[in-house]
């Protein structure tokens, strides 16, 4: 029973992979559905009706965002960048368009709430266990100095 109670770091590296993993799917498939299914004409005049400022740039941005920040999530790439984009996003997205109608799902915060806690907790943990961030570390702390 003390696997209940007990907290390792392995583990809990473990963890933050998976949430960061399927928070990149998520945004990735959002992404995806912008730029490929709406196209970025429509995400802008979607943008435009929801009242978002300058939709023209930020609805294609947001779509780019979602689909190579979910990309970069999935693998772990460049992690905490994309979790503060994401955090960006969603704080936009809570305010100017979900607040408003209450709660819960299909319009309220709740979806945009967990996306956003999602996305802090990878900006302030970084990528878990098994990313190419960890690569990336790896390399330059053993790279040779100048």
């Amino acid at each position: 029973m003390s696997f209940l109670f007990e907290s390792h770091p392995e583990k809990q590296s473990t963890g933050i992979t998976i949430l960061r993993i399927v928070t990149g799917i998520v945004f990735l498939m959002h992404g995806w559905q912008k730029v490929f299914t709406f196209g970025f004409g429509g995400v802008t005049g979607a943008f435009t009706h929801m009242g978002i400022p300058m939709p023209g740039v930020i609805g294609p941005l947001v779509g780019v965002l979602e689909l190579l920040g979910g990309a970069a999530l999935i693998v772990g790439f460049l992690t905490r960048l994309a979790a503060l984009g994401f955090t960006a996003d969603m704080l936009g997205a809570i305010f100017f368009v979900h607040l408003k109608h209450g709660f819960f799902a299909p319009m309220g915060v709740e979806l945009p709430l967990m996306l956003l806690t999602a996305a802090v907790a990878l900006l302030v943990a970084g990528a878990g266990r098994y990313a190419v961030d960890n690569n990336i570390a790896r390399r330059q702390v053993t790279a040779p100095s100048p």
